[in-house]
């Protein structure tokens, strides 16, 4: 483009062209040499086993892809690891967003990894946003000291808006961890408050982490949740904090004693510690493998992962009916018109519904 400053009525101006700009592309790239090889099942499994972590990761990204023919070899993938795990000490970390869940792992796990040594998975899973479907995954650069450990695997997971804080694939990772030789497994939870079940049904001690002052020992806390709870942790119990932090445990322990007996028999503890400062994580983790010896004594802990296996079940049943349902081409082409009815008043959700399960049905039965 000619510059009008070079035009002859401006006189001694000269406006040179400049440089011409070179490729945004660097060209000495070779076209293609990123290219991952494609994995067989074989080539999972093996270095599944043999503790690969990148192989370990590329398989959980497997395991949490909705493409059919990914969740096909996926689950081939779990079957054949399936006979080297249930071999670790799963904990589900909860608690009330900001509690401190993240850099608690963080000293939690280096004191598990020094103080007991072995190898620790932790499966952080991060909200996903509702309107535009994505997640920060941002947990790792939280965990300073743990996410550089050798010893350590950190897989931070959208919830992808499943129920109950954990995403659905969860439980499939865990699996996948033990089979690659990791013997403890951390589940950091979304925090959502009162449906944490999924996480629950997968672990083998639930820690609820909370804070003083946040009003919920005065409600005698969310009753699910507490239930639930094989242990309540107290966090930033330091500094001018600690008087706080000591009548909120006094609470939360008086709380506890107006629930019905869990069935484990154990009667779970209220502690205090500073995740920040590591005061008082030593207490936590001897109270966890206390447990651990009781319920492996009485003989829960095979009944609650009998328990939990049969639940799993059942939620996979419900996830194959729904999405069996949903990729049905019948019923996707339906459903506009379905939607089109409900809005306009022509129809109420529960007809509609009801309307487009009876096509489902016909359908299969003619199938």
């Amino acid at each position: 483009m000619e510059h009008p400053e070079n035009s002859a009525e401006y006189k001694g101006l000269t406006v040179n062209s400049g440089v011409a700009q070179p490729s945004i592309v660097n060209p000495y790239l070779k076209r293609g040499s990123f290219r991952h090889r494609k994995l067989s099942v074989s080539d999972y499994v093996e270095g599944i086993l043999k503790g690969d972590v990148t192989i370990l990761g590329q398989a959980v990204t497997l395991v949490e892809s909705t493409h059919p023919d990914h969740q096909t070899m996926a689950q081939e993938v779990i079957e054949k690891c399936l006979p080297y795990s249930g071999n670790s000490v799963r904990v589900g970390i909860s608690g009330v967003p900001g509690a401190g869940k993240s850099t608690s792992i963080d000293a939690f796990g280096v004191h598990v990894l020094e103080e007991y040594g072995g190898r620790l998975a932790v499966l952080a899973i991060d909200p996903s946003s509702e309107r535009s479907k994505g997640s920060i995954l941002g947990d790792k650069t939280r965990m300073e000291k743990l996410s550089v450990h050798p010893d350590s695997f950190i897989r931070p997971s959208p919830s992808a808006g499943s129920l109950g804080g954990v995403a659905r694939k969860t439980r499939e990772s865990i699996i996948l961890c033990e089979a690659a030789g990791f013997d403890k497994i951390f589940v950091e939870t979304v925090g959502v408050g009162q449906s944490e079940t999924a996480c629950h049904s997968m672990v083998d001690f639930f820690l609820l982490i909370q804070l003083a002052g946040t009003g919920d020992e005065l409600q005698g806390i969310k009753r699910g949740i507490m239930e639930m709870a094989d242990g309540i942790v107290i966090n930033k119990c330091d500094g001018n904090n600690v008087d706080k932090c000591q009548l909120a445990a006094t609470q939360f322990r008086n709380a506890l004693h107006l629930f019905p007996a869990p069935d484990s028999g154990w009667t779970p503890q209220v502690l205090t510690y500073s995740g920040f400062y590591n005061l008082g994580v030593k207490e936590v983790w001897d109270m966890v493998f206390k447990y651990m010896d009781f319920v492996k004594a009485n003989g829960y802990f095979e009944h609650r992962r009998n328990e939990q296996a049969k639940y799993w079940m059942y939620e996979s049943i419900n996830e194959q009916l729904r999405n069996s349902f949903f990729q049905n081409e019948l019923i996707s082409s339906r459903l506009p018109l379905s939607e089109d009815m409900v809005l306009s008043g022509q129809k109420t959700s529960f007809v509609a519904a009801k309307d487009l399960l009876e096509t489902y049905f016909r359908w299969m039965k003619q199938g």
